[in-house]
């Protein structure tokens, strides 16, 4: 397992080993022991999460709050995504900052984000199915976001505003300055 900081303080990168051969490949895609030197994790994972989505899609961006607010292990099964998280713990050096990565099925990069992030993802492939991982049950109470088109924060998802499919519900979002700043 290959593991990289990124410029967001806590989230990380994580490549792991693709055996390959004539059949295919075998990747083993978590293991605690990986985890516990993230210093972010707190060793239990309680809820897997998968999404369909076709070329165009934004989701995000995405938070729990409170004693529900999550943390994540996210990879791409099938398909290319970029991968945003944005850093709202007020107390951290990169607090208002984004990070965005290309996760895919041919890079098996996996990325850590820890409790205090809002998490979204646009899709680049054709269709994508992402796959993550959680420390914390989802709560339909606890449930916050930043809207995907927020100029403040200008995010290049990397799709045309014509082809951008993203949700009524996600459109309804606060922008950053409005609720974090």
């Amino acid at each position: 397992m290959q593991i990289d900081k990124t410029k967001l303080k806590d989230c990380v990168l994580l490549t792991p080993k693709s055996h390959n051969d004539a059949r295919g490949y075998f990747i083993e895609t978590y293991r605690e022991s990986w985890m516990e030197d993230l210093g972010s994790y707190n060793g239990a994972f309680v809820q897997d999460n998968q999404s369909f989505s076709h070329y165009g899609t934004i989701r995000g961006l995405h938070l729990q709050t409170g004693k529900y607010a999550q943390s994540k292990l996210v990879q791409v099964v099938h398909g290319h995504i970029l991968d945003v998280v944005v850093d709202l713990r007020v107390n951290s050096p990169t607090y208002g900052q984004h990070l965005a990565v290309e996760l895919s099925f041919e890079n098996n990069i996996q990325l850590w984000i820890p409790k205090g992030f809002a998490h979204g993802f646009s899709v680049l492939s054709e269709s994508a199915t992402v796959c993550y991982k959680c420390d914390a049950y989802y709560n339909k109470d606890a449930e916050g976001g930043i809207h995907p088109l927020d100029a403040d924060l200008a995010i290049d998802w990397q799709i045309p505003t014509a082809k951008q499919r993203i949700s009524e519900k996600d459109l309804a979002l606060p922008t950053f300055n409005s609720i974090y700043k």
